[in-house]
């Protein structure tokens, strides 16, 4: 597989999923000291998979039903760390989390794997 090639395959139109949302979410610190949010929309295209599916969790409290998808694309998603928060992804009415990005330039470059966790329901 060192020499497999598939970013014919992730830029096709018939495997990829168009119009997905990546909201970002900044801190920026102004002159006066005060950190200030700013959050940014942009559109991206990329290869949607099922993780591990939908999964109803019963608890006493109530029912959650967690969930993952992976994203393989060339658009830089972030996971989150102490200096950023992780990138919301919006795909097919669901919001995600970014969990975990994987460098997956084996498969042609620039491309990356980002796992992404159902955002739980709150309200």
């Amino acid at each position: 597989m060192p020499f497999l090639d598939v970013s014919d395959v992730l830029q096709d139109p018939d495997f990829m999923s168009s119009g997905l949302i990546c909201k970002r979410t900044a801190v920026i610190v102004g002159s006066n000291g005060r950190a200030q949010t700013t959050i940014t929309n942009l559109t991206f295209d990329a290869v949607v998979t099922t993780n591990n599916g939908f999964q109803l969790d019963r608890k006493p409290d109530g029912t959650i039903i967690k969930g993952a998808i992976n994203i393989h694309t060339q658009f830089v998603l972030i996971p989150g760390d102490q200096d950023h928060q992780a990138d919301e992804i919006t795909w097919q009415g669901k919001n995600y989390i970014v969990h975990q990005v994987l460098s997956n330039t084996q498969y042609g470059n620039g491309f990356i794997k980002a796992i992404c966790i159902l955002k739980p329901v709150t309200g």
